[in-house]
């Protein structure tokens, strides 16, 4: 084996260990919430909002050319969120700026990620998936009262 072959394979590893070590240390460390993606079944591809505690709500989010539904969402402030997306035609995004959130919609799986809104306020999610003519118009508000 030529020295600029080792070279480059000791480079490689190093490089991949440091990037699942960023990975470690964000989801654990920075209890940054990963997507979860959970197997497909018919009941999340009705769109609706539900308490189930004080507190805790989950909501059923469907992406569809070029909106989501509901595309207005109402809660507590204080409140933890469970989200649930799906989509029914092509792949599109979600995105709150505001707190971090990031999925992708896909066609047959669910997406499901957990956040906590504190702060009153309106905050706005959008499609960051280019998803056709419409694309731009594919927006929501949470409204955290």
């Amino acid at each position: 084996m030529d020295k600029y072959e080792l070279r480059a394979i000791i480079l490689s590893g190093t490089l991949l260990s440091v990037f699942f070590f960023a990975v470690l240390y964000n989801s654990y460390n920075r209890k940054i919430d990963m997507p979860t993606c959970i197997p497909f079944n018919k009941t999340f591809e009705k769109s609706e909002v539900k308490q189930i505690d004080e507190g805790l709500y989950e909501v059923y989010l469907v992406a569809r050319m070029w909106s989501f539904d509901p595309e207005e969402i109402k809660i507590p402030a204080g409140s933890t969120v469970d989200f649930y997306l799906t989509s029914k035609d092509v792949v599109h995004g979600f995105h709150i700026n505001e707190k971090g959130v990031n999925m992708m919609a896909v066609p047959g799986s669910i997406n499901k990620i957990t956040t906590r809104f504190d702060e009153p306020g309106v905050y706005r999610f959008v499609c960051n998936e280019f998803c056709g003519t419409g694309h731009q118009n594919m927006a929501g508000s949470i409204i955290v009262k």
